[in-house]
Order: C-alpha cells, then structure tokens, then sequence
C-alpha cells in the first residue's frame, strides 16, 4: 500500500526558509532508490555511522524542532531514501505518520494466530508483539464448520487497533475485555486492556468503527441470549478508563449468526447480518437522532461481499462484488451502487480496509492483498472515460495467510 503525502506545514520561523527551500528542492528531486548491501556491509556502515548520526542536525543551521516542520512537507518515501537521521524521523514519536496496513495473520501450518504491520515506505512486514491473550485463547477455524471462518474480529478506532469479539475452540466467547494496540505509545508500541463488555462476552456480532468510537451490536454469548442479540455499545479506544455506553436496542436479534462489519457513512452505521453474497438483512444507525432504521434498499441489494468506508474518501462506502471481482461504490443520493474497478483477482474477497485514498482488500485465500487507489483521477487522453484506477499488491509474510486487515498510522520505532 502506498503512502499517501503528509498534509504541508508552513515553516514558523522566517530564518528557516532557506533549509525550507532546501528540503523542497530534494522533493523536486528525488534520488534514485537506495542500493541494497549484505547484511555484513550494513553491520559495518551500521557501526560507523551510528555516533555521527544521532549528533547530526536534520537540517544544517537550524534547529531540529524547526527542521521538523520543514521535513513534514516531503513524500515519506523520499525522507526515507534521503539519509539515517531522516529515516528515523520518520518513525519518531513526535513527527506526522504515514499510514500502514495492519494485519491479522493465520499461520498455514498450525493455525495460529499472529499480527503484523505492513511498512510501504520500506516494504516489509514487522511483527507486533503478542497481545495478552486469555485462557483459552480464541481460534480462528473450528473443525465442526469446515466451510465457515470464525475470526476473531478486530476494529481500527482513533488511531489504534481494537480486538473486540472472537470464539474458544469451544464455541465460547475469547474475549470479556477489549485488548487494544496503540502504535504510538510511548516509550513503544503496546497492548492494553479495555472495560468489560456490557452484558456480557459476545462473539459472531457486528463490529466497527464510528467517529473515533468502537461500535458494536447483536452477538451471541456463551448461549443465545435475546438481550444479548439485540444489545448494542460504543467505546472510545482513546481513553482506555473509559466504560462502553449503551446503544438503543436492535429491534431484534437477527446481527447474532455471523461476524459482520459495522461500516460509518454520512454519520450513519451501517451493517447486514450475513457475509457473502447470500440473501441478508441490514440496519442503518443514525448516530445524530441516536436510532435504528431500515437500510436503503439499493445499499441492501449491492451489500455483496466485504465493505469498508474512509473519512478521506469522503465516507463513501466501498463493496467487494465476491462474485464478480467488482470494487464497486455507495452514494447515498441516488442509493445506487458504481463500479469502481473490476478484475479477476478480487474475485473470493474476503476482507478488506480503507485508508488514505487506497482500498486494500484481502484476495487469493490470504496469500495477498490487491490494493486499488480510489482517489479521484482525470480522464484518458482523448477520451470522455476516466482513467482506470491503479492496482498493485502485496505478498503475505511467507508461511502465513491474511485473515483481516486495516489501515492506521504507522509504528514508532525506539531510537
């Protein structure tokens, strides 16, 4: 997934305009990619440089703190390319993140679970540490549905990584507190403990994000429970002391036999009750009038596969046709559905997530993630027909498959 350019920041000091103009320039000019060395000749430019790196200003004659601003309006992968101390800026606590893609993965051996984060700037997979799992643990696939996944659902809220709800290998609920990840803590990247869940433990309910918030409706506990189907919470994620506020019930317990995605849109969340292309029921909330409503019906007959929605894609929510292999798009105005992209590998899709202009979606059983930029583009020369937006993809770590994915800002690094 390419990052998409960090917001520009005027320089706040009239004395810096010359590194200003500098660091402009090296924008203007990119240098060629980086050549790669063995690990051995890395070791050794490693251990020479280290001492005059870190005493080595960002940009002669100015302060670090003004550098910054300067350095915040160039391309991530640029300040990447450009030399060490610029490279570890770009990780720094205190410096603007570009975005990564976060994943669930499933080990294609045993079936265990593990997480990693996706780096576009250096284009490689970094592993997070272990969340503080319970006991025990929740699974991924039980052997009693062989055709039917069982994730452990997970939700990207204020910037963090939420997993909310998932089953024991007994088909009990894993989860009866949120376990959270927040890729900019300090001193490094950790796990938390959230509130409990009201009610109780759920697993196989809708789950997603709502202004900064987790949302979550319906569910089943450890047995069918109607106040439990029909329940529904809220929880900002940043304020981890915080407790989960209750939602109006659902007008009834239908959101409690499948994993779904609960998807914002134009202050409004929206979710159906089955994955894939089968017949299903949707519900919309309206989080300004605080109530539950029907779906459209354009939105309902289009809900074809995995859905996902960006603020920076103006709320619009995106559809994977898992039959056609179609990226296709909401508007609320008309209720109509439009296709976006089509191609033969999106076709299964079983996961996706949106982010910074990009539309990531899970293709090929796990083994890759097709990214679709979605970001307005102009129209083909000589032509009335827009331009076909950009795909390209990215390989799953080695020995592993994809389960779910999101898009937040990338991980600090220790300097």
């Amino acid at each position: 997934m390419a990052a998409p350019a960090l917001a520009k920041r005027p320089c706040s000091n009239p004395s810096s305009s010359a590194s200003c103009r500098e660091a402009k320039r090296l924008r203007a000019a990119a240098p060629a990619p980086m050549e790669r060395h063995d690990e051995a000749a890395a070791a050794a430019d490693a251990a020479t440089t280290t001492s005059q790196s870190q005493s080595q200003p960002l940009l002669p004659g100015l302060p670090d703190h003004l550098a910054q601003l300067c350095l915040s309006t160039l391309p991530p992968r640029l300040m990447h390319a450009v030399c060490r101390p610029w490279r570890r800026l770009l990780y720094a606590l205190s410096f603007p993140p570009f975005l990564s893609l976060y994943a669930l993965l499933e080990d294609a051996g045993n079936g265990g679970a593990s997480f990693a984060a996706y780096d576009p700037i250096a284009a490689r997979w970094d592993c997070l540490p272990a969340p503080p799992m319970p006991s025990p643990p929740p699974t991924l696939c039980h052997p009693s549905f062989l055709s039917r996944r069982l994730p452990l659902q997970s939700v990207a809220a204020a910037g963090q990584l939420v997993l909310v709800a998932g089953s024991t290998q007994s088909l009990h609920p894993a989860l009866c507190r949120p376990l959270v990840f927040d890729p900019a803590a300090a001193p490094g990247p950790r796990w938390q403990v959230g509130p409990r869940v009201p009610l109780a433990p759920r697993r196989w309910c809708a789950a997603g994000a709502a202004r900064g918030r987790v949302f979550v409706a319906g569910g089943v506990g450890a047995g069918y429970d109607l106040a439990v189907a029909r329940s529904g919470a809220t929880w900002d994620p940043a304020t981890p002391s915080a407790p989960w506020e209750p939602l109006p019930p659902l007008r009834d317990g239908r959101f409690s036999r499948d994993a779904a995605e609960a998807v914002c849109s134009g202050g409004k969340v929206c979710m159906v009750n089955l994955r894939g292309s089968g017949a299903k029921e949707g519900a919309v909330f309206d989080l300004v009038a605080g109530r539950w409503e029907d779906m459209p019906p354009g939105m309902l007959a289009g809900w074809k596969g995995p859905a996902a929605a960006s603020p920076d894609s103006g709320d619009t929510i995106f559809v994977v046709d898992e039959e056609r292999g179609a990226l296709n798009a909401y508007d609320w105005g008309s209720d109509r559905w439009t296709t976006v992209a089509e191609a033969g590998r999106l076709k299964g899709a079983a996961e996706m997530a949106a982010g910074g202009g990009r539309v990531c979606v899970v293709a090929d059983g796990g083994a890759k993630v097709v990214v679709v930029d979605v970001t307005p583009k102009g129209r083909m020369r000589g032509s009335t027909t827009p331009a076909p937006p950009r795909m390209w993809e990215v390989e799953a770590p080695a020995g592993r498959r994809v389960v779910s994915l999101h898009v937040l800002p990338r991980m600090t690094r220790p300097e």
